[in-house]
């Protein structure tokens, strides 16, 4: 990872996430005339959903909400183990048994038989979650080719296979919610996150206009953006500062908590109910949608 020097806290908490990754044939698409939404509280319950980088963090507090609302969740990630370890910790409602898929989002290959797996247990999705992603910092003037290639790939490539990989049987359907988990990175961007910023600005404009293509046929599309959010992530940029600079863990702390207006970190469970929310109560005429989560900090 590159290196570089302080320019500001929001660069230097950028700096400080550094390298992380979580854990992340196309069918025809049906020209057909359209149709009258049919609401997700009036579809078979229990209804299905698969969230990405599902192992820890923004991913697993998604999973917990939705299994604690009813839904059937599918976990998906490239780490079974892990993913088996948050399965177990799920709600369980009557009637749902969650599972797990294996899948690498930035694989066209992986991506094509996991969601062809999910595909023959049970049929379209209700819901599609793109969470997974990767963070690499560094100055533009540095930053390796294969630095920017994995940003995009993870970020923006995976998210876009996930879903063309969904869409098909929810067309067929005629229903289904499509979430995916951008940053405040692809509302502004910071310094020093110039490919990790491209690939969310990429998600929002995917976002956008697939919510444009697919409006009339019954499905919704929206992203959420959370800014710092208390997860591994920032933890660990953290104690890059702590173990670079010899500040006070508080002060390394204020770093990110302070690029919000309340003065605090996002809670991974409020970057869930929103998530929760767009699944499953939000009206159908809300589509195309960037709901920032960050305190503020992001206004629309």
């Amino acid at each position: 990872m590159s290196q570089t020097t302080r320019n500001g806290d929001m660069s230097e908490a950028a700096t400080a996430i550094g390298a992380i990754e979580l854990t992340t044939s196309t069918t025809e698409l049906p020209a057909d005339a359209a149709a009258e939404a049919v609401p997700l509280a009036l579809k078979p319950a229990p209804r299905r959903v698969l969230v990405t980088g599902a192992t820890r963090g923004i991913g697993a507090a998604i999973a917990r909400a939705l299994a604690g609302a009813g839904w059937h969740v599918t976990l998906a990630g490239r780490a079974r183990a892990a993913l088996e370890e948050v399965r177990v910790t799920l709600p369980i409602a009557e009637g749902v048994a969650h599972d797990c898929v294996e899948l690498d989002v930035a694989d066209a290959a992986s991506v094509a038989r996991a969601f062809a797996e999910v595909h023959a247990r049970g049929g379209a999705l209700q819901a599609l979650v793109n969470n997974a992603g990767a963070v690499e910092t560094g100055p533009l003037a540095r930053l390796a080719h294969a630095t920017w290639d994995r940003m995009l790939a993870v970020n923006l490539t995976g998210a876009f296979l996930c879903t063309q990989a969904a869409l098909p049987p929810m067309l067929a359907a005629r229903a289904g919610r499509i979430v995916n988990i951008a940053s405040t990175a692809g509302q502004k961007g910071y310094a020093y996150c110039t490919a990790y910023a491209a690939a969310k600005h990429g998600v929002l404009g995917m976002t956008r206009s697939l919510a444009l293509e697919v409006a009339a046929q019954g499905l919704s599309v929206n992203a959420v953006c959370p800014g710092y959010t208390d997860t591994a992530i920032v933890r660990d940029g953290v104690a890059r500062i702590v173990a670079a600079t010899g500040r006070s863990e508080a002060d390394a702390m204020a770093t990110f908590s302070q690029s919000s207006p309340l003065r605090r970190l996002v809670e991974p469970d409020e970057v869930a109910a929103t998530v929760l929310w767009l699944c499953a109560d939000a009206p159908a005429a809300l589509t195309g949608q960037a709901l920032s989560v960050s305190g503020g900090e992001v206004m629309n």
